[in-house]
């Protein structure tokens, strides 16, 4: 895990110097609304619709035990008592007052986090796949590269202001893809060209929101050295002409679009001859470097302890469960990766309690080395867990509420907060997710639909990434009340889609029907072992807007 050195610390605490003499002089008055804008943004801070909401980087997933703590220790003195972890990897808190958020900030520098580039047209934190290091199918570890973007992009004065936000994520899996690197500003995916050598396959103009899209590939191998250079050269041409008269054409995604992706690429590296072996480089020592922070833990050399758990899931069937969904393969024999997931029945999906954070900081303590991860689907996974105290863990974490064996299915709900909290949504989030594992809650119905992704967003912004869920749901406003659309079809893996929309949106209290009756011609038609977003692809939407929209007799 990356620690700061002395450079990293200075920055990061004259940050939070400056924004409480920025703070200060806007609570006397001496600075108007629209000033303290962009600072505020610059730190992370929003005005939502109940009260401020401060989102903390994680980068690229990443936490601590020790600084779980601190994030349990600050929501209790300065929120409500409870974090909200996000699609992005971050953790938002979502009722400070703006007068504490100066001391939230200095508390999170204590233990080297910050809020820096959470917000605002800057880049922002750096994604990766929560498994990044530890599973078998990974051709390189993409944390180093992460944190290699990190330091690089954070307070970099030429991309300050953006035409608007900017997001990266970086892929090192060789068969799948756990970042959703085609649906990022640019996505990186790490590969070996034939002489063997480590270097990125390049995405540029992907995204979510109102118009989404699929990253088109612009680069099909470059050398790693030359990363950050590229980024430039990526970057300067956004800047330049990127759109700054209309926030919703603003993304480069449209930049993209309209040129066409090989006028675009053109044009990239026509900038990149002005970069390339340039400052910019990077050294094989600069790399190596950063690449020491990434090191394994001490493993013990443990043998995979396959008869010890076949007796205790013979023993636990509810362990067997856990083991079949929550559980993954380790490259180190003897160790198994773990999530635990934030999803129980009655919670908000990425809602952690300050109780639950230190339970969970304990048990990547006594479990995984003082280390976790957040994932995209806004649960937490310890890494690096001996396959013979998995039970240990298992029976541990069903004291907090962690143990839910859904991992991967209908129930493991993607949701942003939606009306609940943030004064951009047409429509709350969190009760239609309550409701929708409230009617799927039965765990062998839930296997033997298999993997199957729902991710639902309160507005076009989609921060519940709808668009790619395989069952999609957006909260839309119909004068003044509230209404859900339904999509299918989308993914957000290697065979990148969006989803495509049912037709006409349904109230609230329709939607759990909606989604069943979606299931029931899933069941009815897919072939053996077929994914249901394969089915939906092979049906098309046809029978599931029959059986949806069928009038009862």
């Amino acid at each position: 895990m990356y620690v700061y050195d002395s450079f990293d610390q200075k920055v990061v605490d004259e940050r939070v110097a400056q924004f409480r003499e920025q703070t200060e002089r806007y609570l006397d008055g001496q600075l108007a609304d629209d000033e303290f804008l962009p600072l505020r943004l610059q730190n992370g801070l929003y005005i939502q619709r109940h009260a401020p909401m401060l989102r903390i980087a994680v980068p690229y997933g990443l936490l601590s035990s020790k600084q779980l703590r601190k994030l349990a220790e600050l929501t209790e003195t300065y929120d409500k008592g409870y974090g909200h972890f996000t699609t992005r990897q971050n953790v938002q808190f979502n009722w400070p007052a703006l007068e504490d958020v100066p001391d939230i900030l200095a508390g999170l520098a204590d233990v080297q986090m910050h809020a820096i580039q959470t917000s605002g047209n800057c880049i922002r934190n750096t994604t990766t796949d929560q498994f990044a290091g530890v599973l078998r199918d990974e051709i390189a570890d993409p944390r180093p590269w992460c944190e290699l973007i990190r330091q690089w992009s954070t307070l970099h004065p030429e991309f300050a202001f953006l035409p608007r936000k900017f997001k990266i994520a970086v892929n090192g899996s060789t068969n799948s893809d756990r970042a959703a690197v085609r649906f990022h500003d640019i996505g990186l995916e790490l590969v070996r060209n034939d002489a063997g050598e480590l270097g990125f396959k390049v995405f540029v103009g992907g995204g979510l929101g109102r118009t989404p899209l699929v990253g088109q590939e612009v680069r099909d191998f470059l050398p790693g050295i030359h990363l950050l250079s590229y980024l430039e050269a990526i970057l300067r041409v956004y800047n330049l002409l990127g759109r700054r008269d209309n926030k919703y054409k603003a993304r480069i995604k449209i930049l993209v679009k309209a040129l066409g992706v090989e006028a675009f690429r053109d044009k990239v590296e026509a900038e990149w001859a002005h970069l390339k072996d340039g400052p910019a480089t990077l050294t094989e020592a600069e790399i190596a470097r950063v690449a020491e922070h990434f090191v394994d833990p001490a493993y013990e050399n443990l043998a995979d302890a396959d008869a010890i758990l076949a007796q205790q899931k013979a023993d636990h069937p509810g362990f067997a469960q856990w083991l079949d969904r929550n559980v993954y393969l380790h490259k180190k024999p003897g160790y198994a990766a773990v999530t635990l997931s934030i999803k129980k029945l009655g919670y908000a999906p990425g809602d952690c309690t300050a109780d639950q954070m230190r339970s969970v900081a304990h048990l990547a303590d006594q479990f995984s080395f003082g280390e976790l991860r957040v994932s995209h689907e806004q649960n937490l996974i310890l890494a690096d867990v001996r396959q013979d105290q998995l039970l240990e863990l298992w029976e541990a974490a069903k004291l907090v509420g962690f143990a839910t064996a859904n991992i991967g299915t209908l129930t493991d709900v993607i949701c942003c907060p939606g009306g609940d909290y943030c004064a951009l949504a047409n429509a709350k989030s969190i009760p239609i997710a309550e409701s929708i594992q409230a009617q799927f809650d039965d765990l062998d119905y839930l296997y033997d639909l298999g993997d199957l992704d729902l991710n639902i967003s309160g507005c076009m912004n989609a921060c519940g990434h709808h668009h790619i869920g395989n069952i999609g749901i957006l909260g839309v406003d119909k004068k003044g009340e509230e209404f859900y659309q339904v999509s299918l079809g989308g993914d957000s893996g290697q065979n990148a889609r969006v989803g495509k929309i049912l037709g006409p949106s349904f109230n609230a209290e329709d939607i759990p029907a909606v989604v069943d009756k979606v299931i029931q011609v899933y069941t009815e038609n897919r072939q053996p072992e077929e994914a249901f977003v394969d089915t939906v692809e092979r049906l098309g939407l046809d029978p599931f807007k029959e059986r949806v929209y069928a009038k009862s007799h």
